[in-house]
């Protein structure tokens, strides 16, 4: 249709991006109420979340009508400002500046430039191998020996997270051939679906977590999971937004197919991407929790990009794992090993009275 986006990813993104906007109008119309009943602040927070996704989701959806290439260069540049925002938040020593120059330049490129490729076998040991290696040895050679293990800890752990963690979320678009199960047929078929449909789902689906957290936290959340880390974040509201993703994947994955999985399958990766989006969030609160400050950042509506991303940080790993785990094959010729493996299963089951 246009660029990498079908029918079925083209209306999934013209509708999330309807309600996003109608979420805004909702918030902006609630923060010229004069309530009493209704936290100011937290009318602000929400508007703020809702005009970042609209943000997030408009250039998302530029990047992938024109291509891959510019899809993982959106995806590069979001990395480059979420680390530059990260070691400002965790202030390095002036001995660690040319180290910063290759965690924030050199690795990230590398990074992005081999998924760009599709050198699975290199863009997924590059930063996590050669990079934790590099960031202690580099250290090391500075000749400054203080407090060492904590420096190598957090650049490390930028790295991980702003550039590793977040270039899996790209990566579903240069994922090889994709098998999904054709119920007519009892049978593993090739997926013919658009690849930009498994990015914008995770898209979607930690959209729907955060946003139900959120609300969720906020009205009926009575047990706060870790008040020293985050005041407001409680069980319901994890549990809420949960149920609420997994519904939304499955009704997503029913009217418009933009994934290879089945209807429980889709349910299941939803509960997966909420459970590890909400990780995401409590992580980041527990870092500026460490450094003694609340918020951080500017690049939208005055929130950094660091909050923005947290949870699609932590999904997008997992998410990406589980889907090439169970589903990629180099080939056609796997398909009809899987079927022909499936057909002997169903036929010593047969013989053994397992079903009949």
């Amino acid at each position: 249709m246009f660029g990498l986006l079908d029918k079925n990813t083209a209306i999934l993104l013209l509708s999330n991006l309807a309600v996003l906007a109608a979420l805004f109008g909702i918030g902006r119309y609630l923060k010229k109420r004069s309530s009493v009943d209704i936290d100011a602040e937290t009318v602000r927070s929400f508007s703020r979340n809702m005009m970042a996704w609209m943000v997030v989701c408009v250039v998302l959806a530029l990047g992938l009508m024109v291509g891959t290439i510019v899809t993982v260069i959106f995806f590069w540049f979001v990395s480059f400002w979420a680390q530059r925002e990260f070691v400002t938040l965790t202030p390095t020593k002036p001995s660690d500046h040319r180290t910063l120059f290759f965690l924030i330049l050199v690795f990230p490129i590398a990074q992005y430039v081999l998924e760009g490729m599709g050198a699975y076998d290199l863009y997924s040991i590059v930063i996590p191998v050669y990079g934790t290696l590099f960031i202690g040895a580099r250290i090391a050679f500075a000749n400054d020996p203080d407090e060492f293990l904590e420096r190598t800890a957090k650049l490390q752990f930028g790295l991980l997270i702003c550039v590793y963690a977040l270039s899996h979320a790209p990566a579903l678009l240069t994922l090889d051939m994709l098998m999904t199960w054709d119920s007519i047929d009892g049978q593993w078929v090739e997926w013919m679906g658009a690849k930009a449909g498994l990015l914008l789902y995770l898209v979607v689906i930690v959209q729907i977590s955060d946003m139900t957290h959120f609300i969720a936290d906020r009205t009926v959340g009575r047990h706060v999971i870790a008040p020293k880390v985050n005041e407001f974040k409680s069980w319901e509201g994890l549990m809420t937004a949960i149920v609420v993703s997994a519904i939304v994947g499955l009704l997503i994955q029913m009217f418009l197919p933009v994934t290879p999985f089945q209807l429980y399958g889709a349910a299941v990766m939803a509960i997966i991407i909420s459970v590890m989006a909400s990780s995401g969030s409590m992580t980041m609160c527990a870092i500026k929790r460490d450094r003694g400050i609340a918020r951080h950042g500017g690049l939208v509506q005055s929130r950094g990009v660091l909050d923005r991303i947290a949870s699609l940080c932590f999904a997008a790993p997992i998410y990406f794992h589980v889907t090439r785990f169970f589903l990629e094959v180099d080939s056609i010729q796997e398909i009809n090993i899987a079927n022909e493996q499936l057909d002997v299963v169903f036929q010593i089951g047969s013989l053994t009275g397992f079903w009949t």
